[in-house]
């Protein structure tokens, strides 16, 4: 990767020194000077090539991995590689254990709780319908004894209905017999 920006580098730079050389040709200035800047250009181009041939392998990210893969350095990457596979260890641990406790612990707890709460439940569900039964029981009592009442009433009504009536008749009776009475005494006064 960096050998290639670098041949791209070299090359465009190659191409501004040869534009540069058209250029200098066609000044008006005598044949030494433009030499002479020539070649300083040319050197200070080929200095400007040179240091980023140097710098840029540095940056570049493939000389990352060249160090990372450095077999000098086996030790530390050992050491490292050794770190990371024992917090893996411990995170799966770590994991092992929550998932134990969700089971072994927590699942239970929660399952306790839930069969308590579903045991109030029907507690609370059996006494409401308790006291409907016992309002149900009140309400029918009541309607007995208004209908033992209205029926008394209704009795006591038609006994005062015949009493009236035993009543009126005997009216009746002793007027129909006071007529009946006079009726025959004027007739023995004839």
């Amino acid at each position: 990767m960096a050998g290639g920006a670098i041949a791209f580098i070299s090359v465009v730079l190659l191409s501004i020194v040869s534009v540069i050389l058209r250029l200098s040709d066609r000044s008006t200035q005598p044949i030494t000077n433009n030499c002479m800047l020539n070649r300083s250009l040319t050197l200070k181009l080929w200095l400007l090539v040179v240091v980023l041939a140097k710098t840029l392998p540095i940056n570049s990210p493939a000389y990352g991995q060249i160090i990372q893969t450095n077999p000098q350095q086996p030790e530390y990457f050992q050491e490292r590689m050794r770190q990371q596979q024992e917090e893996r260890n411990q995170q799966t641990q770590q994991q092992f254990k929550e998932r134990w406790l969700r089971l072994n612990v927590q699942q239970p707890q929660l399952q306790q709780q839930q069969k308590i709460q579903q045991q109030e439940f029907t507690q609370q569900r059996q006494e409401l319908i308790r006291q409907q039964r016992f309002r149900l029981q009140q309400q029918e009592t009541r309607l007995q004894q208004q209908e033992f009442t209205r029926k008394q009433q209704l009795r006591i009504q038609d006994q005062q209905l015949r009493q009236d009536q035993q009543i009126r008749q005997q009216q009746e009776f002793r007027l129909r017999e006071q007529i009946r009475q006079q009726q025959l005494r004027q007739q023995n006064k004839l």
